[in-house]
């Protein structure tokens, strides 16, 4: 027996809710908690979200909605209604376990996976995807995610022993009432429709040009800051400075980089949260414009092609030398343990930050392939 794929809506991209464990965003760097939430959300950006948006579907974390209410009652509702879980039951949290038994009795589609030697016992039965931290194993991870909803979309997905029970209970005692003469069901005039996504994605754009923008000074006032001191350093250097003056010079630093690194840390989380589904929307938004005959495309759709250009434009001339910053950077707390701090997480919003401009890039590729020649 087998639950649908996820359904597929013309006017919605399919819907992936992730329960698993979160940790502490605002706990002290180099604890377990902020070590917790730094890993579980790079499962999240870098393996969950992106094995979901190869099939247009957007994942979404209980940290990413956005919507004011009961959170509680919100995750609930999303654990329930959404087309599609993954659950990371890594570590057994009671919460998540709790989430996963709601699931499992909906029957409907659900794909776990869990960290390799942190799984809890009592779920032992149900078919998981292992991984480990490692990049290597998390590729593997995302390919094995993919390779289960390829099979799921295609063929459906098995029901588990809870969601199998009860629907042989309510069997049982409630027989299926002939439902040939009924009429076919309304419809639901709250569902958003084209136009409404596309000004989501229209908006989501707007927000992360202006996060884009703001982590361009950011990085600006990093390698402003970065070069005087090298240029310092070889002063004193060349000087033959006591040991005392050198270590002076990198406390200036470290205070210095404490506010850049700061805003580039806060900046980075508030896009990541929303990233995956923005890039679903927009690939959904770039799948509906291939379709079109170019001759058919109508204004706004070539301006939200040419929008998708100028933002890559601007992203390549405001990060042409990101790669090298985070090699800079990542040796940064090698210097001193005053660095250490600042250099964590200004690393940690660079890699989020080149993640970022790789699906950038991404969309401006597939932009310039739908333009009519001589425009973009």
């Amino acid at each position: 027996m087998t639950s649908p794929s996820p359904e597929r809506h013309p006017d919605r991209p399919r819907q992936c809710f992730v329960i698993g464990p979160i940790g502490n965003p605002h706990a002290t760097h180099g604890s377990p908690e902020r070590a917790a939430y730094e890993h579980h959300l790079e499962v999240f950006e870098e393996v969950i979200a992106p094995a979901c948006a190869k099939f247009a579907i957007a994942a979404l974390r209980a940290d990413g909605i956005a919507s004011p209410g009961d959170i509680n009652e919100q995750i609930c509702r999303h654990v329930i209604n959404s087309d599609l879980v993954v659950a990371d039951v890594s570590g057994g949290n009671p919460n998540v376990m709790y989430e996963l038994g709601l699931r499992h009795l909906g029957g409907r589609p659900i794909i776990h996976i869990g960290e390799d030697g942190q799984l809890p016992f009592d779920i032992a039965s149900v078919r998981i995807i292992r991984y480990q931290r490692t990049r290597t194993s998390l590729a593997g991870t995302r390919r094995r995610i993919e390779d289960a909803l390829a099979a799921g979309i295609q063929h459906g997905f098995e029901l588990l022993t809870p969601a199998r029970v009860l629907r042989a209970i309510q069997l049982d005692s409630n027989p299926a009432p002939d439902r040939s003469t009924d009429p076919p069901p309304e419809e639901d005039d709250d569902r958003p429709g084209l136009l409404d996504d596309f000004a989501a994605v229209e908006q989501g754009l707007a927000e992360l040009t202006g996060q884009l923008g703001t982590l361009a000074g950011a990085v600006e006032t990093v390698g402003t800051l970065t070069a005087r001191h090298n240029a310092e350093m070889l002063d004193l250097v060349q000087a033959n400075a006591p040991a005392s003056a050198r270590f002076a010079a990198v406390a200036r630093l470290a205070d210095a980089l404490i506010a850049p690194a700061t805003e580039m840390h806060t900046t980075a989380q508030e896009f990541s949260a929303g990233m995956a589904v923005l890039d679903s929307g927009i690939r959904t938004a770039l799948e509906i414009i291939e379709t079109t005959a170019p001759e058919e495309l109508d204004q706004d759709a070539l301006e939200f092609l040419e929008q998708l250009v100028s933002l890559d434009e601007g992203v390549r001339a405001g990060f042409s030398e990101l790669s090298t910053l985070i090699t800079a950077v990542g040796r940064m707390h090698l210097m001193s343990r005053r660095l250490r701090g600042p250099a964590k997480a200004i690393s940690g919003a660079l890699q989020r930050l080149h993640a970022v401009v790789t699906r950038v890039n991404a969309w401006a590729d597939r932009a310039r392939g739908l333009l009519p020649v001589g425009t973009g």
